[in-house]
C-alpha cells in the first residue's frame, strides 16, 4: 500500500512530535485534537522547531518550509481523518476513549486505511473490536520525544495481518525510525516492561523512605549510566500517565501489587504531572 496521508490523533507530548516526524518525512500530516489550545501550542511547535533546525544546520530552509507545508492542524476529525491511508492514534491512555475513536475513526476513513496507536501499554486487541477492520488495527508505539527517539515498537496481535504489520515496519523505516516487531501481544511490550521494573524498584525504595528521588536519580544515572533517572524521566513523560496505565492495569489484574505508589497518587491529585505542569518529582518553573 502507497501511503501518502496520516493523521495523528491527538496534539499532546507525543502526536504534535509523530505528526512533524511523518511530515518532515515527505508525507501530508493531518493533526487533530479537541483541545484548540493544544493545537495551536503544537502549531507554534512546529513554527519554532522548525527555523531552530535550520539555524543549527540540521535542515536546509527548503525542507524546513516543505515540511510546515506538508501539516495542518484540525478540531475537526472527519477533516483530518476523512481521506488518509494511515491513522496513528495519540490519545490519552484510557481504554473508553480509545475505543470510542477507533470506531469513529472506522466510520471516518477510507476502508484501505490502517488504524495504529501509540498506547505504550494497551493492546490494539482491546480497541480492534470496536472497528469492522481489525486486521488493519495494529499498536505503532513511539518513544518521548518522538523527533530525537530512534526506535518504534509494532505490535502485530492475534488480529492483525502480515501486510499491516509489514506496512507498519516500512513507515517505521521511511520515517527514520527503527522499528522492531513483536510477533506477540504482551502487556508493556519491550521496553515497557524493562522500564517498569526500574520504575517500581525506585517507587518503592522512595515509598519506603530508603532514599530521596534525587538520591536514586543520581544513582541511576551515576552508576547504570542510563542518561536520565527514573524519577527525572517520569516527569518528561508524565506522572498522569503512570497514574492512568498503574490504574488501567489494576482494573485489568484487580491485583493489589498493580496500583499506583502512593506518592504518584499524591502527584496526581495535585497535579503535579511533571514538565506540562511546571512541577512534578522536580521543579520546571
Amino acid at each position: 500500500m502507497n501511503i501518502e496521508k496520516i493523521c495523528v490523533v491527538g496534539a499532546g507530548n507525543m502526536g504534535h512530535q509523530i505528526a512533524l516526524c511523518a511530515a518532515l518525512a515527505g508525507y501530508k500530516v493531518a493533526c487533530t485534537d479537541i483541545s484548540q489550545e493544544m493545537l495551536n501550542k503544537s502549531e507554534g511547535f512546529a513554527r519554532s522547531y522548525l527555523p531552530e533546525r535550520v539555524a543549527k544546520g540540521k535542515l536546509t530552509q527548503d525542507q524546513a518550509d516543505e515540511a510546515m507545508a506538508n501539516i495542518f492542524f484540525t478540531k475537526t476529525l472527519e477533516e483530518a481523518a476523512g481521506d488518509v491511508d494511515f491513522v496513528i492514534e495519540a490519545a490519552v491512555e484510557k481504554i473508553d476513549i480509545k475505543r470510542q475513536l477507533f470506531a469513529d475513526l472506522d466510520r471516518i476513513t477510507p476502508p484501505h486505511a490502517i488504524l495504529a496507536t501509540n498506547s505504550s501499554y494497551i493492546v490494539s486487541s482491546k480497541v480492534a473490536g470496536a472497528t469492522k477492520r481489525p486486521e488493519k488495527v495494529c499498536n505503532m508505539h513511539f518513544f518521548n520525544p518522538a523527533l530525537v527517539m530512534k526506535l518504534v515498537e509494532v505490535v502485530q496481535g492475534p488480529h492483525t495481518s502480515v501486510e499491516t504489520a509489514q506496512i507498519t515496519m516500512n513507515l517505521c523505516k521511511t520515517m527514520g525510525k527503527t522499528g522492531i516487531l513483536l510477533q506477540k501481544e504482551i502487556y508493556g511490550f519491550v521496553v515497557n516492561r524493562i522500564l517498569t521494573a526500574i520504575f517500581n524498584e525506585a517507587l518503592f525504595l522512595n515509598d519506603m523512605g530508603i532514599a530521596s528521588h534525587e538520591e536514586i536519580d543520581i544513582a541511576v544515572t551515576n552508576a547504570l549510566g542510563h542518561p536520565m533517572g527514573p524519577f527525572r524521566l517520569m516527569d518528561l513523560t508524565g506522572i498522569d500517565l503512570s497514574y492512568y496505565k498503574a490504574m488501567e492495569r489494576y482494573r485489568e489484574t484487580h491485583d493489589p501489587r498493580d496500583k499506583p505508589s502512593p506518592i504518584v497518587v499524591e502527584k496526581f491529585i495535585k497535579g503535579e504531572w511533571g514538565k506540562k505542569t511546571k512541577k512534578g518529582y522536580y521543579s520546571y518553573e
